[in-house]
């Protein structure tokens, strides 16, 4: 098993906070977190503040500060959305895409223990859907490699 921790050291390259720029739907971010978190809103301010925030901590702050105006489907669509994101990432950097591939057939684990969706959760036990996107996202440049 590959354990990525929250805060990260060894797998930084596999977080959304690494510093990998994407682009996605004709917009440039600074990192996977900057996008993810201004797909939460339409167009407009909020989601210009977040796309040109200085700083991934920000971005993710800004996401979290205008929650209440975030797009009514949200829930719905942002485990599809940071696929979509982590993907272009990942076919968009070379480094990205060998360092999930060298993972081999591991499994892979976001150590989070303030969140059990993303993450592990407190007791280890959370849905982990970030690990279950990185692989993913892995089994389809492996398919691609073939």
């Amino acid at each position: 098993m590959i354990q990525i921790p929250f805060y990260e050291t060894s797998g930084m390259v596999l977080s959304n906070f690494s510093a990998h720029r994407i682009e996605y739907e004709g917009v440039e971010y600074p990192t996977v977190e900057h996008a993810f978190h201004a797909q939460k809103f339409g167009e407009g301010s909020v989601k210009e503040r977040i796309t040109r925030a200085g700083s991934t901590l920000v971005a993710w702050e800004l996401g979290r500060k205008y929650k209440p105006e975030r797009r009514a489907d949200w829930d719905d669509v942002k485990v599809g959305v940071l696929t979509e994101l982590v993907r272009a990432k990942a076919t968009q950097h070379d480094e990205v895409a060998n360092a999930l591939i060298l993972t081999g057939e591991e499994e892979i684990v976001e150590l989070n223990p303030d969140d059990s969706f993303w993450g592990t959760g407190p007791d280890g036990n959370g849905d982990n859907h970030m690990g279950k996107i990185l692989m993913r996202i892995r089994e389809e440049l492996i398919e691609k490699n073939a």
